[in-house]
């Protein structure tokens, strides 16, 4: 995508929503937090979700079912996490389990993004450019660079707070994850799709009331899972840094390509938990 030889991206992007959503569903079988919590899981994740009718994707309920849908999607990794650690695996070989069996409930769909959006924002000059290197399937240097830093971090935040604390850093990633993912919604609230064909595009515009819905659910777990296992303090530098994180990316999203995606959603959700873990480790109880 720079220059270099691009490496051929066996995952799903999180563009591929929209081609699902484009496809004729079955009626709705009704708006309610089941629904919603559906929805979430089938856009965000790859876990079942049963035979029930697909919705076309709306980005306004899936605000609002996001952080119960994110527990979901990270319970069973943070579960493999504890009992890895309980039964004697060093910490840090027991994290790199754990990231890998979120990676396979996620779909990899943070990873795929971030790298996609990368590769676009870095390897392109003009905004046309940058949305068609983000559309196309192939990560070059700049896309596994930022592939291969995030799961390193994701492995060594994890495994070094459970080498003192396995539920206090399966607790903290939790809360991190589900921040990540909601509040990475915001720039689908403060910026109009860059292309029309995107997953963000085809599931609509993010009102800010829904937004805010979902944050304070989220706000919530963040407080009662990173709480005990970092401090007040923690807690406060894990919503400067993500705060921070969204503004910033809003902004050179803004800049680059005038508006946002699908990749660029997913990535700041990977970015935003990265900042998130770090603030409740600064703090970490010891």
């Amino acid at each position: 995508m720079n220059g270099d030889e691009p490496v051929q991206d066996p995952s799903p992007s999180i563009d591929a929503a929209a081609r699902e959503a484009s496809v004729p569903h079955e009626p709705a079988a009704g708006i309610g937090l089941k629904d919603d919590f559906i929805m979430a899981l089938r856009f965000f994740s790859r876990l079942p979700t049963g035979d029930s009718p697909h919705q076309k994707p709306d980005l306004g309920r899936i605000a609002m079912a996001l952080p119960l849908a994110s527990v979901a999607i990270g319970i069973g990794p943070v579960a493999l996490l504890i009992g890895g650690v309980l039964v004697g695996l060093p910490a840090y070989f027991a994290a790199a389990l754990a990231v890998g069996a979120m990676v396979l409930a996620s779909g990899a769909m943070a990873e795929d993004a971030l790298a996609d959006a990368t590769d676009g924002l870095f390897g392109g000059h003009m905004p046309e450019r940058r949305l068609e290197i983000m559309k196309d399937s192939r990560h070059g240097t700049y896309g596994v660079a930022a592939l291969c830093l995030f799961l390193v971090l994701r492995v060594m935040a994890v495994g070094s707070m459970a080498e003192t604390g396995p539920l206090a850093a399966g607790a903290a990633w939790l809360a991190a994850s589900i921040v990540g993912r909601s509040a990475a919604l915001w720039v689908a609230v403060a910026l109009a799709p860059a292309r029309r064909d995107g997953a963000s595009a085809t599931a609509g515009r993010l009102s800010w009331r829904n937004f805010a819905v979902g944050m304070v659910f989220a706000a919530v777990l963040l407080f009662v899972l990173g709480g005990p296992a970092s401090s007040i303090a923690g807690l406060v530098l894990a919503i400067v840094l993500s705060v921070g994180t969204a503004l910033g990316w809003t902004a050179l999203c803004k800049r680059l390509v005038g508006g946002q995606s699908g990749d660029l959603i997913g990535a700041l959700a990977a970015l935003i938990e990265i900042a998130a873990f770090t603030g409740l480790l600064v703090f970490a109880r010891g």
